[in-house]
């Protein structure tokens, strides 16, 4: 119970809802029920008045939606539902959205209800210096994601850590996109996986890596858990299987029995570098030496999934004295951190929207212990850009994006 909610619960020997798995699309969802064979009702109350019901035993059950209202991270809407046995009733909800790729002008194009999107995000480790892997509570999760949609940003990179549901219902609730990270394990040597990437060369094999057999067993158990876990929060787009190397093995078979347990949402297999052959992304890393991209790799989107990083110390919320991690100099001021952010857009991300990019995460949510190149302090008491830049910025992508998809 240090890091997830615990709970008991009674439930009847017979016909108790045990698990609900829901795939949404753009007029309705289709849904499985594990009620032990039992028959159950579903029930979903409509925006405009009257009551949308339908009867299920085995198998998957449709659900057409009239007037069906999509959810976006502007309209975040969501349907309540009710699913009910005999002996049993649970209470959800679910969205209408579908993510998918699209070419438009000869780049393959990241596509939020049919419509192309920017995944303009932040890396969130998911970090809190009251109480490390928890916030004191649960509100906290929240406000991490009004804060961040008040500087623009409509994803979520979750790095590494898979949070309590209620992050992910905050999430739905208010429109936030969400990358989840697998927790990586394995071995990992900072030469090997990210000096020789980061400066010299970013293609390595990765067959018959991995480590123990019990090891790779354990992972590939949790990337299939996790999904299962988490599969039916509507913010939930995409997953990262591998990031810089950290573990990597077998990724190509790894990518294929991940698709097709979620078949409805992009896979990063590798992020960062050492990719091999099967992914839905393109993936990039660029902490240093900032270039135009160019989306150059057939049926997949280009996306900046780590980048920027600048670091600003603020006294008095700085943890670690001894330590100042970031990328490049450090920034001697709000105004100067967030001059540097915008030097970044105009020099890497705006131009290479026009080639392809859908996508860009900057590096990060909030400090980190020794890593001071958050958006905000560890104790989220000081924000240390400007909100209006950030906003100035989040409309340059949108524009940006706007004239590449027409001028496509």
């Amino acid at each position: 119970g240090i890091w997830q909610p615990v709970w008991l619960e009674a439930v009847p020997a017979r016909g108790a809802v045990s698990r609900v798995r829901i795939v949404p699309d753009l007029t309705g969802i289709t849904i499985e029920v594990d009620a032990a064979g039992a028959e159950y009702a579903v029930a979903v109350p409509l925006e405009g008045g009257g009551l949308l019901t339908a009867a299920g035993n085995t198998g998957p059950l449709r659900l057409e939606v009239p007037d069906p209202h999509l959810w976006t991270p502007d309209d975040p809407y969501l349907y309540s539902m009710t699913i009910a046995t005999a002996t049993d009733k649970v209470e959800s909800y679910f969205a209408l959205r579908t993510i998918s790729t699209k070419d438009i002008g000869g780049h393959t194009r990241l596509c939020l209800n049919g419509r192309p999107i920017f995944l303009h995000g932040v890396l969130d480790q998911g970090y809190f210096r009251d109480g490390l892997f928890l916030p004191h509570s649960p509100d906290e999760y929240e406000r991490d994601i009004l804060r961040m949609k008040e500087l623009g940003f409509n994803t979520l990179r979750k790095h590494i850590k898979v949070e309590p549901e209620a992050f992910y219902y905050a999430c739905d609730r208010l429109g936030m996109l969400v990358i989840q990270d697998m927790v990586n394990s394995g071995g990992y040597r900072y030469v090997r996986d990210t000096v020789i990437p980061t400066f010299l060369s970013k293609k390595r094999c990765d067959l018959g890596t991995g480590g123990s057999e019990k090891r790779k067993a354990f992972f590939e158990r949790h990337c299939l858990d996790t999904i299962g876990h988490l599969a039916d929060h509507p913010c939930i787009v995409g997953w990262t299987i591998f990031n810089e190397g950290w573990g990597q093995y077998d990724s190509d078979r790894i990518y294929r029995m991940c698709k097709a347990a979620d078949p409805s949402r992009f896979f990063i297999s590798t992020s960062g570098w050492f990719a091999q052959e099967e992914s839905d992304v393109q993936s990039e890393h660029v902490y240093f030496n900032d270039r135009v991209l160019m989306g150059d790799q057939p049926g997949k989107f280009l996306f900046l999934s780590e980048c920027g990083g600048f670091s600003f110390r603020v006294p008095g919320h700085v943890t670690q004295e001894r330590r100042n991690y970031g990328y490049g100099e450090q920034s001697r001021s709000s105004q100067e951190l967030t001059q540097r952010i915008q030097a970044l857009y105009d020099g890497m991300v705006l131009p290479s929207i026009p080639n392809g990019l859908c996508g860009c995460i900057y590096t990060q949510l909030s400090d980190v212990e020794g890593e001071t190149n958050g958006l905000y302090t560890y104790d989220r008491a000081v924000r240390k850009v400007g909100p209006e830049a950030m906003l100035h910025i989040a409309a340059q992508v949108e524009q940006t994006l706007s004239n590449a998809v027409e001028n496509g």
